[in-house]
């Protein structure tokens, strides 16, 4: 199809963050980890998949404790979720830091009333591309940031969290499929299937459930920033015709909390208008 003509598709009420809510987590209790956002160009940026999610839950119904290490930025999705009449509080944490996840975890669970609700909304992409430019500190941030903290943070949250309770992992479809050209990124996302994969498992015996979601290209402070940095990133064709938005990746991760998805565990669901399947 020539590029004058390719089929884009629309957005909805969804796609906007315009939807109201609908009482789909009316009376949980969620920490969401990574709930701040980076900031590209303060007077364009687009909402970004953690503040999305926050405020999506909120506004189902959650009490929603907005984890991250940017005071300023939890407290400004705390304060967006509160303008809405939604319940939010601030945790301020750095989940590379053993403490700081020790901290956070009964700081969330006491600050929300309890938690049966868990996503971990965390990435870095850092150093040179290629097998040539990786170092052993680059490789060591990237992992402590991308696997070693979700690790951390499952093993504080699954004492605390409720019966029938679930994990959502953010990851990326850099993990199903080689294109970032970072390759600590690109293996400690893949890697997090795994440890999804054993969380849900120990999970089963107390019905937690625990879900990735792999985001491709999204419209978001960070992806510009990514694709200020690699220009081939924006030029990638899309079977859509457009970035997905971070409201777009919030609802499918609204859909891994909620009971809708009931019966599913241990699974991978790929945002990315079929842009690794097609």
């Amino acid at each position: 199809m020539p590029e004058s003509t390719r089929y884009v598709r629309p957005s909805s009420a969804e796609s906007r963050g315009e939807a109201p809510g609908r009482g789909r987590l009316r009376g949980r209790r969620i920490l969401v980890v990574g709930g701040g956002q980076q900031t590209f160009d303060a007077a364009t940026d687009p909402i970004g998949n953690g503040r999305a999610m926050c405020v999506l839950f909120a506004r189902e119904g959650a009490r929603v404790a907005v984890a991250d290490r940017d005071a300023a930025s939890a407290a400004a999705t705390v304060d967006r979720i509160r303008g809405e009449g939604g319940e939010a509080c601030p945790v301020v944490a750095d989940i590379t830091n053993e403490a700081d996840v020790a901290r956070m975890v009964p700081q969330a669970h006491k600050d929300i009333g309890g938690l049966d609700g868990l996503v971990l909304n965390v990435g870095i992409g850092v150093g040179k591309l290629r097998l040539a430019g990786v170092t052993a500190d680059a490789w060591d941030a990237t992992l402590a940031a991308n696997l070693r903290g979700p690790v951390l943070c499952c093993r504080e949250a699954m004492p605390r969290l409720d019966d029938g309770s679930s994990i959502v992992f953010i990851s990326s479809i850099a993990g199903l499929t080689a294109g970032s050209q970072l390759v600590a990124y690109d293996a400690s996302k893949a890697a997090l299937a795994g440890l999804m994969r054993h969380v849900a498992l120990e999970g089963s015996r107390r019905g937690i459930r625990a879900n990735v979601v792999t985001p491709g290209l999204v419209d978001t402070p960070l992806g510009r920033a990514a694709s200020a940095g690699r220009s081939s990133r924006a030029a990638t064709p899309i079977p859509f015709g457009r970035q997905a938005t971070g409201w777009e990746i919030a609802y499918a991760a609204l859909f891994f909390v909620s009971d809708e998805s009931v019966y599913v565990t241990g699974q991978i669901l790929a945002v990315d208008s079929g842009l690794t399947g097609l």
